[in-house]
């Protein structure tokens, strides 16, 4: 199964298949949440925190990670007794120890302050990016300020009126591309 380059699936109770996703060198953020739901949902993320220790679960989690992971990384941390450790040696394979998590932080605040809206891109496209960089702050244990996140969405859009009329200290993300987007439509409207 390690071998395999597709998605592995881990069958629950009651004709639910969840997928979990193949670990590779570039999608480690997203693996790492997608996974780390998997084991929530089967009640086993505790075993990984360290919180329980039978040995059952034990072997469930790892029973549930090890087929996501490539061959390479599987005979890397087969060696650990417990999910804990495997997490743990596959977290800091994919992010590093925390003096590299923190340069990753940086080079991520760089990428936003640097975020442009391109001339041909949507206003999906240019929130996917954005999204995304949220995403990999999240993903190296940080949180990026949902306002500063709002703004820097809505530079491109000279959106003054938004800003004059709604709260950024407490709107989402969703809730600006939507209103953007409401706007957006209403203009093609009346075009």
């Amino acid at each position: 199964m390690a071998g395999n380059a597709g998605p592995s699936t881990v069958r629950e109770q009651g004709n639910i298949t969840l997928q979990c996703p193949k670990l590779t060198e570039t999608n480690y953020p997203s693996w790492s949440i997608l996974v780390e739901t998997i084991l929530r949902a089967h009640g086993l993320w505790k075993t990984v925190t360290g919180e329980d220790e039978d040995e059952k679960r034990n072997y469930t989690t790892k029973a549930v990670i090890y087929p996501t992971l490539p061959e390479d990384v599987l005979l890397q941390v087969a060696k650990y007794k417990n999910a804990e450790e495997v997490w743990e040696s596959i977290r800091i394979r994919y992010l590093g120890t925390d003096r590299v998590q923190k340069a990753r932080l940086q080079t991520l605040r760089g990428d936003l302050e640097r975020l442009k809206m391109k001339d041909n891109e949507t206003i999906d496209d240019f929130s996917g990016k954005l999204g995304a960089i949220v995403e990999k702050f999240k993903s190296l244990g940080s949180c990026l300020d949902e306002e500063m996140a709002v703004r820097n969405f809505l530079i491109p859009f000279h959106t003054t009126s938004i800003e004059q009329y709604s709260d950024l200290e407490t709107m989402s993300l969703e809730e600006a591309v939507g209103r953007l987007k409401a706007y957006e439509d209403r203009l093609k409207i009346h075009d």
